[in-house]
């Protein structure tokens, strides 16, 4: 198990409700013990004026699945996990229903995290493709 917390779906979940995550719907519904998946609509929150899932929302789930991976990988008594660069392939379109993320490390570093995220629809067919890279730094006191 690659987490230093002890964490709960329902922990994760109450921690996103008032941000972004939780404005766009997002959701964790698995916790492995080297990835998390999470979930979010399709919906008019997440939707491009053309009725697709916007590029946008895409990188707003991979980029906080992976957050809170990170999170989850260090003290956060001591250290803060920030982003540093996110890359996205879109490869399919999403119209209804829910994307799920699935978050795994590429390498838990020190001082530099990056994790791979896949987003899939409720066929499993891959819609997007993302790298994240966080650095872990001190925590100011």
């Amino acid at each position: 198990m690659i987490w230093k917390q002890d964490i709960t779906l329902e922990k994760l979940n109450a921690m996103g409700a008032t941000n972004l995550g939780g404005h766009l719907g997002m959701e964790f519904v698995e916790i492995g013990p080297d990835y998390l998946i999470a979930r979010m609509p399709v919906d008019h929150r997440t939707k491009q004026p053309f009725g697709l899932l916007h590029g946008g929302a895409s990188a707003a789930l991979a980029e906080t699945i992976g957050s809170v991976a990170s999170f989850l990988c260090i003290d956060p008594n001591t250290e803060m996990a920030v982003g540093v660069e996110i890359n996205c392939n879109h490869l399919r379109s999403a119209t209804n229903d829910f994307v799920y993320g699935k978050v795994t490390p590429v390498r838990i570093g020190r001082i530099l995290h990056v994790w791979n995220i896949e987003i899939r629809d409720k066929r499993e067919k891959l819609v997007c493709v993302s790298r994240l890279t966080i650095a872990v730094i001190n925590r100011k006191a």
